[in-house]
């Protein structure tokens, strides 16, 4: 598999500029809208508040074009072009959908708790310059997306704001950036576009985690890179009743957990419009009873546990449909998006530091003279 994180398209075999997706006319980019301001839109919540999603405009929105006139021509055409534009709308990203399930649950929150700023709330995060912030104001609007808080840096990291927003996820299409956002304490994937996006529920979140450096601590993931398979196994029952230490994502969890039991008060258990997937290639028998119990441990419920024993997880996700799934081994996310999911991966634990040795020994291999 051939690698390239700048880009956001995966397909089973590498990842590619010029993947394509299959998108409804109304999302072709090309149709001109009249810039307007809604002025009826619930308030926002105070961000200490809410569960903050902080998106990249280039997984909000398709911005493959723009991105490559930036690489290609500079700073300069960039902004020219996109002032030229920015009557059109940008079309749907892969992070699209997950942003209007967002919007979903709290239009039946804002029903059930009318005067409660438990509420998710959307932050764009971009490092454009606010020159060109009006076309993604235009498209935001054109959308009927709820987005009223930007952060536009004019070439700078946005990584220095994530805690000022009170940030509980980070979503980029930049594997850097979201490292740096993982090193602050911060939950954060690089995130991924599949060439044909599978439909997703309209009114129901689902949210899909691995569950080794991604919920829990890479811990295990160390005994079976380091003794293999037998030697995992016997640590993890040796273990079974000893939790596992936190991933990066648990906070992420806990706070979906939080708002379901708003829900569950109000007796909406069976229909609540979050659900949850724990998708792992833990085996159930010989070492899914600690990730349960740490689970427990931690008082967070999973609505559904799939052990797959190291199967491929594709085609379980194509039968899940979720709007979001996060892993932290590339050969799941490339796996996943091959059939439609719109894949995260986390840079963390032990996994990356292999996978990036392995890069430097390649790289150092193909420019040695032969």
């Amino acid at each position: 598999m051939s690698l390239n994180c700048q880009t956001r398209t995966v397909t089973g075999q590498d990842l590619a500029r010029n993947g394509s997706t299959t998108r409804a006319p109304w999302e072709d980019g090309r149709t001109v809208l009249k810039p307007s301001t809604p002025t009826r839109k619930p308030k926002s919540p105070k961000p200490e508040n809410a569960i903050t999603i902080a998106v990249s405009s280039r997984v909000l929105f398709n911005m493959e074009k723009e991105q490559q006139i930036y690489e290609q021509q500079g700073m300069e055409e960039y902004i020219k072009y996109q002032v030229e534009h920015e009557a059109e709308p940008f079309s749907p990203g892969p992070a699209f959908s997950f942003v209007k399930a967002l919007e979903a649950v709290n239009t039946q929150l804002r029903e059930l708790y009318p005067e409660s700023e438990e509420l998710f709330d959307v932050v764009l995060m971009t490092n454009n310059h606010a020159y060109v912030g009006l076309r993604l104001i235009n498209t935001i609007n054109h959308h009927q997306l709820f987005i009223e808080r930007f952060c536009m840096t004019g070439g700078n990291s946005s990584i220095g704001y994530l805690k000022a927003y009170h940030t509980n996820l980070y979503l980029s299409a930049d594997p850097v950036k979201v490292r740096e956002a993982l090193e602050e304490g911060i939950a954060a994937a690089t995130m991924f576009t599949p060439e044909k996006m599978k439909e997703v529920s309209e009114t129901q979140l689902r949210v899909a985690f691995d569950g080794d450096a991604v919920l829990f601590s890479d811990e295990s993931e160390r005994i079976f890179k380091a003794h293999g398979l037998d030697k995992f196994f016997e640590h993890e029952k040796a273990h079974e009743n000893k939790p596992l230490d936190h991933g990066p994502l648990k906070g992420f969890l806990e706070a979906l957990g939080k708002l379901q039991k708003k829900f569950y008060g109000k007796g909406q258990r069976m229909d609540c419009p979050i659900r949850t997937y724990l998708v792992t290639a833990r085996s159930a028998a010989s070492s899914g009873t600690r990730a349960l119990k740490t689970l427990r441990s931690w008082g967070l419920e999973i609505d559904e546990a799939l052990f797959l024993a190291g199967a491929p997880k594709g085609p379980m996700l194509e039968k899940i449909r979720p709007h979001i799934f996060f892993d932290d081994q590339m050969f799941h996310v490339a796996g996943a998006a091959e059939l439609g999911t719109v894949a995260c991966h986390v840079p963390y634990g032990i996994a990356q530091r292999a996978a990036q040795k392995k890069q430097i020994k390649d790289k150092e291999g193909s420019s040695t003279p032969k």
